[in-house]
């Protein structure tokens, strides 16, 4: 057995904290997505220039953007760490910097000609500063009396203390944080503004398209560019920065790309992966394919771009997000009047992505070949190595450590230990970055193989790895997403696949539950 060096190990833990910091930033956006989606709908219908404007209805817009949206996302935020407690606080400390930040507007427009005044900034970044301060600080001051109130105190001492501290936020909320929120938003949108102004904006592809397979898309897209993105489309209707990160193009290419010219259990479910990547909105299933061959990110770079691009030149956005980032939801959110070039930007995206990927899938084909005929399997084998170079440890069940991978790969892949198959399993959880998307789809093929094999008992979940508790016996994840399911759920048999869709593991999973279920009848 080997030992990751030092060296590997704290890259690892780097990567690994930078997913969990990426994870927290889109979990406080994400659960309010519906929210963001509903008022795009009624900006995309009722704004002077929507389909079916409407002065009355449209008189909902504007406050659902600049009071619901960020008191939603602060009590999110709250929530995420201090329970309801966390979130009302959170709520109110949101509500000062919104009052806060009107009030710093106001008094720059009087000094302004009127042809030049500012508009609302909205309080997305401070709510997801504010949420989780405010609910953090709470959690700590209550923990300064915690078996010290007299009996029969408890609810005066809980209300008052978390009203009187909510007040407190409120200001910090007010003056310093409304201040550096405005001051920070001026200089992102004046950012961002150069980079159109200057034809540059496709260079975020740069950035977006490998963060995005190393499973830090719902961090970006949700984390950073939708706050942007909601701004930018209350004050002009639609937004470019909705489709930098959401644009199903590059990966429906990459994956048409391993229809055609793959090889081995690649190519075998590239097919399936396209119609869930490009209907379904679930980009990470194309995410293995490119792990497998680094270089690929290159070919998911310049489609990136060239989608970008598309939309530069065709002035397109959408109203708001495209959440799942499908192709069905991409069109619907899409502002009057721009889907010939959306649709156009996800064709173009899409075939550039697929023409690199064809030459250097090509470039590589005999190489390929000749490990599969050694008895290696390309598409397991080079996700281990993957794995192998980034000093990730593989906890595999007994019996399932050559299901997903070749010997050869296992043996690339460094300490490989393998865990106790003693442990009764009744409650298998599929966990992912948001919980929400491919894991579900994981749950929902291991629970058909489930029912299909006639075993009963079983519970299938799917869950966001933050949320993972000690009610699982069983953990299934993607490769690069096993070492933070390891640290919410240290006591679950973890077992690591190389996409959700269709992994063997599958059926050596169901054949253990089989097993153990006829061995207590």
């Amino acid at each position: 057995m080997t030992t990751a060096t030092p060296a590997a190990e704290q890259k690892g833990g780097a990567r690994v904290a930078i997913q969990k910091f990426g994870t927290f930033l889109s979990g406080m956006i994400m659960p309010n997505i519906p929210a963001l989606i509903a008022w795009g709908i009624f900006t995309a219908f009722f704004i002077d220039v929507g389909w079916t404007p409407n002065a009355d209805l449209a008189t909902i817009v504007s406050p659902m953007i600049h009071y619901l949206l960020p008191i939603l996302v602060g009590y999110t935020a709250g929530y995420m760490v201090y329970s309801t407690r966390g979130g009302v606080v959170g709520s109110i400390a949101t509500m000062g910097a919104i009052a806060g930040s009107d009030l710093l507007i106001a008094n720059i427009n009087a000094t302004l000609p009127a042809d030049n005044q500012l508009g609302q900034i909205h309080m997305f970044i401070g709510a997801m500063i504010l949420g989780p301060l405010a609910a953090w600080t709470m959690k700590k001051l209550d923990a300064l009396w915690e078996g010290k109130v007299r009996a029969g105190f408890e609810m005066l001492i809980n209300m008052f203390s978390a009203g009187i501290w909510g007040f407190f936020m409120a200001i910090v909320g007010f003056f310093p944080v409304a201040w550096l929120v405005n001051g920070l938003m001026s200089v992102l949108e004046r950012a961002v503004g150069w980079l159109i102004d200057n034809n540059l904006l496709p260079l975020a592809s740069i950035l977006i398209e490998p963060a995005k397979v190393f499973f830090l898309n719902n961090a970006i897209n949700h984390g950073v560019l939708t706050p942007l993105a909601s701004q930018e489309s209350s004050q002009t209707g639609k937004s470019i920065l909705y489709l930098l990160e959401a644009n199903p193009g590059p990966g429906v290419g990459l994956l048409l790309a391993f229809t055609v010219f793959g090889i081995g259990a690649a190519r075998a479910s590239a097919p399936g992966a396209a119609v869930i990547q490009f209907f379904g909105g679930i980009h990470e299933v194309y995410f293995p394919f490119a792990l497998m061959k680094p270089v690929l990110i290159v070919a998911l770079i310049a489609g990136g771009m060239t989608g970008v691009t598309t939309n530069m030149l065709f002035n397109t956005g959408l109203v708001a997000p495209a959440s799942p980032g499908s192709i069905i939801a991409v069109m619907g959110q899409t502002a009057r009047g721009d889907h010939l070039g959306v649709a156009l930007s996800v064709i173009l995206s899409a075939a550039v992505t697929f023409l690199v990927s064809m030459l250097i899938l090509l470039a590589s084909r005999k190489r390929d070949l000749a490990a599969q005929e050694a008895g290696s399997d390309t598409f397991s084998a080079a996700i281990a190595q993957t794995e192998a170079n980034k000093g990730k440890k593989s906890d595999a069940l007994s019996g399932l450590a050559g299901a997903g991978a070749a010997p050869a790969a296992a043996a690339a892949a460094g300490d490989s230990t393998t865990a106790t198959t003693d442990k009764p399993i009744h409650t298998i959880v599929f966990a992912c970055d948001a919980g929400m998307g491919s894991s579900a789809m994981g749950a929902s093929v291991l629970r058909n193989k489930i029912k299909k094999a006639g075993i009963e008992g079983i519970t299938v979940t799917n869950k966001a790895i933050a949320n993972l508790d000690p009610s699982a016996d069983l953990v299934i994840t993607q490769q690069q997403l096993t070492d933070r399911a390891k640290g919410q759920a240290p006591d679950a048999i973890h077992v690591s696949v190389d996409n959700f869709m269709n992994s063997p593991k599958y059926d050596e999973v169901v054949g253990l539950v089989e097993k153990q279920h006829s061995d207590e009848s």
